[in-house]
């Protein structure tokens, strides 16, 4: 296991390196630049020259790659083009307020999906089943904005409620924070249960077909266990899979939802820097959500082997 994870560590090192290279060229193909965006209607030439030395942008593209890249490297992000702050700390900073949105959106999904998804692999082809595939399929195909936007119409013209526009912190005031992530969550979540909640109905309902089920339930064990401890441990893998990539979607999926609902996040702080066109702040962001979803997706195939203990990586 030991050896595996470090194999996995070092294959980050050229997804990671492919991915700056790719933001990085996308960020200079995007139309306008952060110096007209500074400068505006007083733009003259000279004033262009002295911004793009003082900000670095009269170098060729290969050198500003890599001193951009050798920072990170170093731990260093880079300062915004627009405030001069650090990038990196500001990150962290924000990642933790779209962590603890995308935790509770993941807690959210799971309170919804594994009990319907099982309760439809077990009232299969019955009105149970087919209104739990609806909801799964309203689930998946309606958009988180469209989502959002409904819900936010429907609290403030049904019941006068308009959820907190300043952000506090879960430490400053837990009540009032979890108030603030309740609603985000709940569309994020529902959104991500839709899937879930088939995976976990077609991967129960293949479990429940194999001959070993047929074994325990011959030697008459509760129908209660044979389901929770037998059937739906092993179908958990791809539950499992599908969460872990889940998971990693969620952190890139909250940029519209951190705008819509006012929440200070990594996803609004990446929307800002991407109208800012404030390339230090899109870079190291995009850089650091690749490294989560990569890092996710390392503690998902670590997972597989306590749930199935065939699973070896030697």
């Amino acid at each position: 296991m030991k050896n595996y994870i470090i194999r996995r560590l070092l294959t980050l090192i050229p997804v990671l390196l492919g991915i700056s290279v790719a933001i990085f060229l996308i960020m200079q193909l995007i139309p306008g630049d952060v110096v007209t965006g500074i400068l505006g209607i007083e733009e003259t030439p000279e004033l262009r020259a002295m911004w793009e030395r003082r900000l670095g942008l009269d170098k060729p593209l290969v050198v500003q790659y890599f001193n951009w890249i050798s920072g990170v490297v170093r731990g260093d992000f880079g300062e915004s083009f627009r405030t001069g702050a650090k990038v990196f700390p500001e990150i962290l900073s924000r990642f933790a307020v779209s962590a603890e949105l995308a935790l509770i959106a993941c807690i959210v999904a799971w309170i919804i999906a594994l009990p319907l998804g099982v309760l439809s692999a077990l009232k299969r082809n019955s009105i149970t089943d087919r209104i739990v595939r609806i909801i799964a399929l309203l689930g998946v195909s309606v958009p988180n904005f469209a989502t959002a936007t409904l819900l936010i119409l429907f609290l403030a013209l049904a019941f006068g409620y308009y959820s907190p526009i300043r952000y506090v912190s879960f430490l400053e005031n837990p009540l009032v924070n979890l108030e603030i992530m309740l609603f985000p969550a709940i569309v994020m979540g529902g959104s991500m249960a839709g899937s879930v909640m088939r995976m976990t109905r077609s991967s129960l309902l293949e479990v429940l077909r194999q001959d070993f089920i047929k074994a325990v339930r011959a030697k008459g064990a509760p129908e209660r266990v044979t389901i929770m401890r037998h059937a739906f441990k092993n179908a958990s893998i791809p539950i499992v899979t599908l969460v872990g990539m889940q998971m990693g979607i969620l952190m890139g999926g909250t940029v519209v939802i951190e705008q819509i609902f006012s929440i200070p996040g990594l996803g609004q702080y990446l929307l800002t820097g991407i109208f800012q066109r404030d390339y230090p702040i899109v870079q190291g962001s995009v850089l650091f959500m690749a490294f989560i979803y990569v890092f996710i997706n390392l503690l998902v195939d670590i997972i597989y082997t306590y749930i199935d203990p065939r699973i070896s990586y030697s």
